[in-house]
């Protein structure tokens, strides 16, 4: 059961967060997608509520940014705090939201407190550096903060998507807009909220608004936001890309993916089958980074894509928070038709579906599809559900093509006991993220995660990266007194 004592319903029902607990333009319910259930209700905010808020966070972003930075680090070490002593209720929001696994959202619970940790040590790092210069001239290069960053994040892991964001940009002396995916506000964004307003957070430092595209829209084009960080689908960020372009802001974009795990002649089956299983299969496929092409060389494809096969039958499909189950749902129902759609468009241009591939309201089978080539809409597109593509091939240099044959270019993996060949053939691949003996679902925090193509725009978020991402460069000389110029 999900408990009020963290997240009260009386505090957020029909409300949203502008450093307050406030009504907003409309409401909607909140429903688990395992039962359709209605487990409160939220309220959404439209642009005018956007304009409120980010230029409410502008005038609170100057004195946190003049703070002391030991007062910031510890207003994120609180938030850390409680984010783990609060675990049980973020993870019973997460599977009932957003249809985690308790496996899945234990996981995402304990690597968001892994960020706000990380985080907070971000403000008493070194800020800049000193340059060479002429004597009598000190030359500085200082880091500092961009002012408002807005941070528009999707359903699938829904609090760590939006907390890599939150909490780096919060520490390094900005204050953050954030557009939670509606369907998962509250796990995604309330959760957020409510830890910041425990840790004492001051207000109008973070704002929480769930809505439409419309207030994406907004939030995109407002002249109180320095920079948009968002994650979701390429169509999106297209979109976004291209609003916060017209309007000169910097902007991260976190994309989909259609990711190789490329299996090896020499790789211990079990293994790789177990990777694939759980690249293909965690939070039903709905994760950027899932492993949605197979690539096996041909003398083993038999004995692998007959154990898979096996493999996706036993997994147990259910409703996460009455079992213990391997997939939950999928978050809706326009996801779903659209994963039957491409698995249906599949087989009709040749594949061969070797299990799965049916339903039952939004709970979608693991599915193996076989005999797919480059044509196929199966071997191209995102399906973003349990369904994973197993392709054949012979050669290192055929596994390099067809793994690079993508629009897109977030993660990759490679399983083989040759760990030589198998970096050998890495250097050839394009992608953001690279696993040598791992699938290709992995984010520790502390890496730089990114893709390249139509994966994202080259930005990188995460441990070393945060600094450069959610601050700007402040070149600054100093002299003892005004020079003569001859002029």
């Amino acid at each position: 059961m999900v408990t009020p004592g963290f997240l009260p319903a009386g505090l957020w029902a029909g409300k949203l967060f502008d450093g307050r607990w406030q009504a907003g333009s409309s409401v909607q319910p909140v429903l688990e997608p395992a039962t359709g259930t209605v487990l409160g209700s939220i309220a959404t905010a439209d642009p005018a509520q956007v304009a409120r808020s980010a230029a409410a966070a502008a005038r609170a972003q100057r004195d946190w940014a003049g703070m002391p930075y030991e007062d910031r680090a510890q207003v994120l070490r609180r938030a850390a705090q409680l984010a783990e002593e609060h675990g049980a209720d973020i993870v019973e929001w997460l599977v009932r939201e957003s249809g985690s696994t308790r496996l899945k959202a234990g996981f995402e619970a304990k690597i968001s407190a892994k960020a706000l940790h990380e985080a907070a040590a971000l403000p008493s790092r070194s800020i800049g550096e000193m340059l060479p210069s002429s004597p009598g001239r000190l030359s500085l290069a200082r880091r500092r903060p961009l002012g408002v960053v807005g941070v528009i994040s999707p359903f699938n892991f829904p609090l760590y998507l939006a907390m890599r964001a939150v909490a780096p940009a919060l520490a390094l002396g900005n204050a953050v807009v954030v557009k939670p995916d509606p369907r998962t506000a509250v796990c995604g964004g309330l959760a957020i909220a409510r830890l910041f307003e425990l840790a004492g957070l001051p207000a109008g430092l973070l704002h929480v608004l769930p809505g439409d595209a419309a207030a994406g829209a907004a939030l995109a084009s407002d002249p109180h936001v320095a920079m948009i960080q968002f994650t979701g689908s390429t169509a999106a960020g297209r979109k976004v890309g291209e609003t916060v372009g017209r309007h000169l802001k910097k902007v991260s974009l976190e994309l989909g993916g259609k990711n190789a795990l490329i299996v090896l002649d020499d790789a211990d089956l079990e293994r790789a089958v177990a990777n694939t299983a759980w690249g293909a299969y965690l939070h039903q496929g709905q994760i950027c980074m899932a492993t949605g092409r197979v690539l096996v060389q041909r003398s083993i494809y038999p004995r692998f894509l007959q154990t898979l096969v096996a493999k996706a039958r036993s997994l147990r499909v259910g409703d996460p928070a009455a079992a213990d189950v391997a997939l939950g749902p999928l978050i809706d129902a326009r996801q779903r038709d659209h994963a039957a759609r491409v698995v249906a468009e599949a087989v009709a241009a040749g594949a061969t579906l070797e299990a799965g591939g049916g339903y039952d309201g939004l709970f979608f089978e693991p599915t193996v599809l076989s005999g797919v080539d480059r044509g196929n809409p199966a071997f191209n597109e995102e399906i973003f559900a349990p369904v994973a593509v197993v392709v054949p091939f012979d050669s290192d240099d055929e596994a390099v093509a067809l793994a690079n044959d993508s629009e897109y270019g977030l993660s990759m993996g490679i399983v083989s006991r040759n760990v030589g060949r198998a970096l050998q053939l890495g250097e050839r691949l394009h992608a953001g993220l690279l696993h040598i003996n791992d699938q290709t679902v992995n984010d520790e925090v502390i890496n730089p995660f990114g893709g390249v193509g139509a994966s994202g725009n080259g930005a990188r978020i995460g441990g070393p990266a945060n600094i450069e991402e959610f601050t700007q460069w402040q070149w600054l000389t100093l002299k003892g007194e005004a020079p003569a110029y001859p002029l």
